[in-house]
């Protein structure tokens, strides 16, 4: 088998780790990576697995042909140096890789390893001439550790395929012709055509009028999800119906995917609390182990009445096989991946292990209204136009005047009126921090907020701030002609998503910088019970230390870039990662990748559900090691039992851990 090895900066050896060296990097991704090789890649995978495998197989073989010459069908040759050779060529295979990693621990000042304790354990029974159990613990060692190597592999398939996601190429629309182009070197605004069942390359806006994606490796959702014209599309979405032309608006390496993926990669660097507390102790607790070990076999000379070295010899390596830390050192981070691949799973990407403990312990939720809440897209509520007999004539008009403006109001107002008419206008003109004004026909058309009516003297019989939303005046050849609401939406899981929080015993609250009036009716639809509006960034961080300083554990959700510095305070900070700005985004914890308010109660259960599944590990494997070291040390447990302790529990330990990838946490 291949192990690795961390260094620090003076070179001494950290640790010794699996193939895939799990300690530290069990969640990185060579974003390098080329993935044309499939045919090349399949070959090596399977030449690669066959060799893992065939020296365990080699050992097992030799190992039950020693058996059935030494106990069900004996042969008188099978005896002496013969029977030694035998078992010696049996041990080589899986003993050789654990020497050698024992020696290499040595030489770089890391002593006591569990590859140190397995081989002097596994010589040991040699020296008392227990050769099949000699060969059978590191046997059943080597297999414990190609079972790891294979739950890890196991584990990072789910993040690995993202890869998948990120194709490599793109056909371009160049002089009117299509050219197949390496992403790397597409350039920001060039077109694209991309075919059905191809998956995105890069970021873009969508220039075709409509188009369908199948969004699941971003988002974790199945729906297909139909955008229109003007909507942003992410590489890694899959087309499923015609041919659309998208514009580029980032490059291949600043795409949101690529820093997703970025975010695992660097994922297991982030440890947690219990994670980190393991591997210390584990550094003190070998070294006191095999102190026993020797204690074990000495001692027992001074008091017992008769003293046999060979029996406390035997004791003694059967407490050193026990106590061999693996099953915590192992399974414990591989338990924190397997949450990091589970919230993966269900599109949430957690940046370390150490924040899916914090989740776990969250107390208070603060959340910002617009793009967590809320859509973050307006939509007109209602149009009030007087006369009544007018309203089509001047929603046209309307809609000729926005057409001139980018403001999110404009496109609200697109949405709505449907253009049947063409409006010729006239001296078209934009009043800042008011609205527009244009002339249709030699009649004066003005568009914005009532301070505009005003401003050209136009008298109106509405109060606005009895108007929750937000609210259009119209004014037409100098006479009021009416108003439009928008609003932006609140999102269909959003009460849903507060009342789970709520049934975990978690608080919420709501920020905004919106209208009071807007943020109380949308706490109010969601059952937020604390709620704040009119707040400027500096003023939602004062909230945020406010209730960090009641002493809760609290988890900032927010989208736009004035919510970086709340994020960055707050004990956990929760990016919305699809219409999340990237500075958001890379100060966050943890990122929803589509946007859902469902995901954030989400995250939070698995954050507890990763935290029970190590806790259950550790009580488990020091339970169960407690009573075989007692059993041991009294001459009551054999190798085998002692194996178990070893193997065994760091297997049990495994499959617990892995369980979290196929869980449901809805």
């Amino acid at each position: 088998m291949t192990h690795k090895h961390i260094y620090d900066s003076s070179g001494k050896q950290l640790c010794c780790t699996l193939e895939d060296n799990i300690y530290e990097n069990a969640g990185r991704v060579d974003l390098k990576e080329n993935h044309d090789h499939n045919d090349h890649d399949h070959t090596h995978h399977e030449s690669g697995m066959f060799s893992i495998y065939l020296p365990g197989l080699v050992s097992l073989v030799l190992l039950l042909a020693g058996m059935h010459f030494d106990y069900w069908n004996t042969f008188s040759w099978f005896n002496g140096w013969i029977r030694l050779v035998w078992y010696i060529i049996a041990y080589i295979p899986v003993g050789f890789p654990v020497i050698k990693e024992a020696y290499i621990g040595i030489t770089k000042g890391n002593i006591f390893s569990e590859f140190f304790l397995m081989t002097i354990a596994t010589v040991g029974a040699f020296a008392i001439k227990e050769y099949p159990e000699g060969v059978a613990v590191m046997l059943f060692y080597a297999v414990g550790e190609l079972l790891q190597t294979m739950a890890v592999r196991r584990a990072k398939s789910n993040i690995k395929t993202l890869l998948d996601q990120r194709p490599d190429v793109a056909t371009v629309l160049r002089n009117s012709n299509t050219v197949s182009v390496d992403a790397n070197d597409v350039g920001i605004g060039e077109v694209i055509l991309l075919k059905p069942g191809e998956k995105l390359a890069l970021d873009g806006i969508l220039l075709s009028d409509n188009g369908t994606f199948n969004t699941a490796a971003l988002t974790g959702e199945s729906m297909p999800d139909a955008k229109v014209k003007g909507a942003s599309v992410l590489a890694g979405m899959i087309n499923l119906n015609t041919v659309v032309k998208i514009k580029v608006t980032a490059a291949y390496e600043d795409s949101k995917l690529s820093k997703m993926l970025e975010l695992i990669q660097n994922a297991s660097a982030q440890k947690a609390p219990t994670e980190l507390f393991i591997r210390k102790f584990a550094k003190v607790y070998t070294p006191i182990v095999v102190g026993l070990a020797v204690a074990i076999t000495l001692l027992p000379y001074f008091f017992a009445h008769e003293y046999i070295f060979r029996d406390w010899f035997y004791r003694a390596l059967i407490f050193l096989v026990i106590s061999c830390p693996c099953a915590l050192v192992i399974s414990i981070p591989l338990g924190y991946f397997g949450g990091i691949g589970a919230a993966g799973r269900n599109g949430i990407l957690v940046k370390g292990s150490n924040y899916l403990d914090v989740l776990a312990s969250v107390q208070h939720v603060v959340m910002d209204k617009t793009g967590t809440i809320t859509e973050g897209v307006f939509k007109v509520q209602e149009a009030l136009i007087f006369p009544e007999e007018n309203r089509n004539k001047i929603l046209q008009m309307v809609n000729a005047l926005e057409k001139h403006s980018t403001h999110p109001v404009a496109t609200a107002i697109h949405n709505y009126v449907s253009n049947t008419s063409t409006i010729e206008l006239e001296k078209v003109e934009e009043i800042s921090g008011h609205g527009m004004k244009a002339f249709v026909n030699g009649k004066e058309l003005l568009v914005g907020n009532f301070k505009l009516l005003s401003l050209h003297n136009i008298s109106f019989n509405v109060d606005p701030a009895t108007i929750k939303h937000t609210v259009i005046a119209i004014a037409f050849d100098r006479k009021f002609a009416g108003y439009i609401i928008i609003a932006d939406s609140i999102k269909t899981d959003a009460a849903a998503a507060i009342q789970k929080l709520k049934q975990m015993h978690v608080d919420v609250t709501m920020l905004s910088g919106d209208k009071t009036t807007v943020v109380n009716s949308v706490a109010e639809q969601t059952a937020i019970s604390h709620a704040y509006g009119e707040l400027l960034p500096e003023d939602k961080v004062e909230k945020v230390k406010s209730i960090i300083n009641q002493k809760q554990t609290v988890a900032f959700v927010g989208d736009g870039v004035n919510d970086a510095p709340v994020i960055a305070l707050s004990h956990v900070g929760i990016a919305m990662g699809g219409l999340g700005s990237d500075t958001t985004i890379e100060t966050a914890d943890v990122v929803i990748q589509d946007d859902n308010p469902i995901k954030i109660p989400l995250a939070i259960n698995i954050g507890k559900q990763t935290k029970k599944v190590v806790w259950q590990n550790i009580t488990m494997a020091f339970v169960i090691k407690a009573i075989v070291l007692i059993l041991g040390s009294g001459g009551l447990a054999t190798m085998w039992e002692a194996v178990f302790a070893d193997v065994g529990v760091a297997l049990l330990a495994i499959i617990n851990a892995m369980r979290l990838l196929k869980m449901r946490f809805d």
